[in-house]
């Protein structure tokens, strides 16, 4: 086992997940809060006109269901992704998305996407409340957030570089292992028995030549 520092692929679009994963997850609740309250909201007498729990208008899908979901959309980019012009790209939606809310009342008439309604309050601060809550403090909260995101996401810091090259473990190749074959057993076998001839061959030679080994010695 070795190891190699590597570029990850992506090069500099590469960075940790952890640097939008904060911003994307208040996004995604609040995306949730602006899509959902608007049906929810009666339940708790904190709702536009009509008051009524689940009740579907058009302009409570042009200006607080489409932008909520928006928003989560953008969270989830923001929250989910390695990639930088993703991440991005999840920034952006955000922050168009709690645009859209602040505006979108102004441009609902010119643009026939129907009446949000009124606030149903019994006091000026009640009222307030409300329209922040669904709308303007709302939006502006997304918007900040997601400026916020971008701005981090625009900045390329030595943790991002240490990120995309980071050392990568790579295995080397096993060398090839080179087995000897077993000895077979019959050449054990016939081996001690062809030495046995040879010095049986030898004896006899010896006794016909009737000692004449050791009269060369003698001499």
């Amino acid at each position: 086992m070795s190891e190699a520092r590597v570029r990850s692929r992506g090069g500099r679009l590469q960075m940790p997940r952890s640097r939008g994963a904060a911003s994307g997850f208040l996004l995604i609740l609040l995306g949730l809060w602006g899509a959902l309250i608007p049906f929810v909201g009666p339940y708790f007498d904190f709702a536009f006109t009509p008051d009524q729990e689940w009740a579907w208008t058009t302009a409570r899908g042009w200006l607080e269901v489409l932008p909520g979901a928006a928003t989560v959309l953008g969270g989830l980019l923001l929250l989910g992704s390695r990639n930088r012009a993703t991440a991005m790209l999840g920034g952006w939606i955000t922050v168009f998305a709690g645009a859209w809310f602040v505006v979108g009342r102004a441009l609902a008439g010119p643009l026939g996407l129907g009446d949000a309604g009124s606030p149903v309050a019994a006091t000026e601060s009640k009222r307030v409340g409300i329209e922040l809550a669904y709308f303007y403090g709302l939006g502006a909260l997304i918007v900040f957030l997601g400026a916020i995101a971008l701005g981090r996401l625009s900045v390329r810091t030595a943790r991002d570089i240490a990120y995309a090259q980071r050392p990568v473990a790579t295995t080397a190749p096993a060398e090839p292992v080179v087995t000897q074959p077993a000895p077979s057993d019959e050449v054990t076998e016939i081996q001690p028995i062809a030495r046995a001839d040879q010095r049986r061959h030898r004896g006899w030679r010896d006794m016909f030549r009737g000692g004449g080994g050791s009269r060369l010695a003698h001499r």
